[in-house]
């Protein structure tokens, strides 16, 4: 003898999935800082990585021309566990980092752009958005 299974379609379906959609839309609109940024304001990171062209080297999501193949793509970083593979990526070391990749990883590609600390905290709180 077999066993029927039954499936009721109803209400239930469809709510799930506005529950799924609502979800997904949660993540998109404005970013917010991350915790451990400081009040940095990520709009205005996302401005300064421009300004700096950081674009020249990497693609990042949002940022105006930043197609670059040199460096890796930047489009998960706020997911990633470290920072160029030695330093914890979390936004106070994501800073330093930005200020002097040298001094950090020496032998590194990515140069010293002059970036100070107040824009590094806000530069490394938009790349802290990145998902």
């Amino acid at each position: 003898m077999r066993a029927r299974v039954c499936f009721r379609f109803g209400p239930r379906p469809m709510f799930a999935s506005a529950l799924l959609l609502a979800a997904a839309l949660a993540g998109c609109g404005e970013r917010r800082a991350p915790a451990g940024t400081d009040g940095a304001d990520p709009e205005r990171g996302r401005r300064l990585l421009a300004q700096f062209q950081c674009g020249s080297c990497h693609v990042i999501p949002g940022v105006e021309a930043a197609r670059g193949t040199a460096g890796p793509p930047l489009a998960t970083f706020g997911r990633q566990s470290y920072v160029a593979g030695t330093l914890p990526n979390d936004p106070p070391a994501l800073a330093r980092w930005l200020i002097d990749p040298p001094a950090v990883k020496p032998g590194t590609a990515m140069p010293a752009l002059g970036v100070s600390p107040d824009d590094a905290r806000h530069m490394a709180a938009y790349l802290s958005t990145l998902r």
